[in-house]
C-alpha cells in the first residue's frame, strides 16, 4: 500500500508534528473613559464665549458617546431667529476654538468627537423670559392653559385665553410649549385668485 504525503505530518501543523502558531486578532481600540459631566463643563467654557461674541444665546449644549467617538450637540439662537448660513458660521467658530483650545495643551474631550450645531425647534420648552418674548404672537400650552402670547415684560407674559386676558408673572410659570396650528381651509390664502383673473381674460379680443 502506498501512503501519500510526509512521514509525521499531521493536519494543520508542519511536518514532524510541530503546529503553527495562530496569528493573534487585532485588538480593538478602547475609548478613553472621561467624565462626562467635567468634559462638558470644559467644552461649554470654550464655546460659549464664542456664540456670546456672535451675537446669539447658548441654548443647549449635551455631551454624548457614540461609538469610538463624543457627539458634541450645540444649540443656539437669537432675537429673529437664525438662519442656516448663521449656523455654519458660528459651527465653523466653535470647531476652531475648540481645536484652539486642545492644541494648546487644554484636554477637551481626550478623543475623536463630532461636532453637531442647530437651532432650538418648536418642541423646546419655554424656561426662560427671551424664549416667551421670541415666541410672541404664538399659541401655547402652559400650565394646563391654552392661550396666545400678547406681549412680554421683564415681570412677565400677558396671554389671551379664550379672549381674556391674563398676565402671569415668570414665577408663577411652567415651562411651556408652543402649540402648532393649521389654518382652516376656507381660511387658507393659495394666491391662485389672480392667476385665475388672467386665465379668464386671455382669448377675450
Amino acid at each position: 500500500m502506498t501512503q501519500r504525503g510526509r512521514a509525521g505530518a499531521r493536519p494543520g501543523g508542519r511536518p514532524g508534528g510541530r503546529r503553527t502558531r495562530p496569528e493573534p486578532e487585532p485588538r480593538t481600540p478602547v475609548v478613553p473613559r472621561i467624565d462626562l459631566t467635567a468634559a462638558k463643563a470644559r467644552v461649554r467654557a470654550v464655546v460659549e464665549p464664542v456664540v456670546a461674541k456672535a451675537g446669539y444665546d447658548l441654548e443647549d449644549l449635551t455631551l454624548s458617546r457614540a461609538g469610538r467617538r463624543h457627539v458634541v450637540r450645540i444649540l443656539v439662537d437669537a432675537d429673529g431667529g437664525i438662519s442656516l448660513d448663521d449656523v455654519a458660521i458660528v459651527s465653523r467658530e466653535i470647531s476652531s476654538a475648540l481645536d484652539a483650545a486642545e492644541e494648546s495643551g487644554g484636554e477637551l474631550l481626550n478623543g475623536e468627537y463630532q461636532l453637531e450645531v442647530g437651532s432650538p425647534g418648536v418642541d423646546r420648552p419655554l424656561t426662560e423670559p427671551r424664549h416667551w418674548r421670541r415666541n410672541a404672537g404664538r399659541l401655547v400650552a402652559v400650565d394646563g392653559v391654552v392661550g396666545r402670547v400678547v406681549s412680554t415684560s421683564d415681570a412677565g407674559v400677558v396671554l389671551d385665553v379664550d379672549g381674556v386676558t391674563r398676565e402671569i408673572g415668570f414665577g408663577e410659570l411652567g415651562p411651556g410649549k408652543v402649540q402648532i396650528e393649521f389654518k382652516r381651509m376656507d381660511e387658507a390664502d393659495f394666491g391662485d385668485d389672480e392667476d385665475e383673473d388672467d386665465d379668464e381674460g386671455e382669448g377675450e379680443e
